[in-house]
């Protein structure tokens, strides 16, 4: 099985969606493993989005994402980086298709109510930033089996 982050932004916090897009990942079957309250540090920040850090727009970026607290969520399922992905749509909110969290929820690059871990490499990477070892609980949840046929989630413990 497969872990990966969902930030859920201030933009969701602000407008009362955590419930909804929490809700969202449960109905599809991920297994919330890690789920914290946590404000982000200007150095955490930076090194989250190291990438930006020198684009003209990372103050927007650093700005937004300190107006509340955030909520860090470790996710487990098969395949649940691209799921995720898929679940969340593209990154700009009026270009998402309709049904995503983003498709229905945001009309901006940036106040679009989630980051998620792009691909498996960086997910393990951004878990580890987030949560300490302690923070992630592995446990097998009893709907596994009626979430995926037999040999789909044996062969991925």
């Amino acid at each position: 099985m497969q872990k990966t982050l969902v930030l859920l932004k201030p933009s969701a916090v602000q407008r009362n969606l955590v419930g909804e897009v929490i809700s969202r990942f449960e109905k599809k079957g991920l297994q919330i493993v890690g789920f914290k309250m946590m404000t982000l540090s200007d150095e955490l920040l930076k090194i989250h989005y190291a990438h930006l850090v020198e684009r003209p727009f990372f103050k927007r970026i650093k700005d937004s994402m300190q107006v509340t607290p955030v909520f860090a969520v470790a996710l487990k399922g098969l395949d649940a980086v691209e799921v995720v992905r898929k679940m969340s749509g593209v990154t700009l909110g009026r270009d998402a298709q309709p049904g995503t969290i983003r498709g229905d929820y945001s009309m901006s690059v940036q106040e679009n109510i989630v980051h998620t871990s792009d691909t498996p490499e960086n997910a393990r990477i951004e878990l580890d930033r987030f949560f300490k070892e302690e923070e992630i609980f592995d446990y097998e949840p009893l709907i596994f089996p009626h979430l995926y046929a037999n040999d789909e989630f044996e062969s991925k413990k």
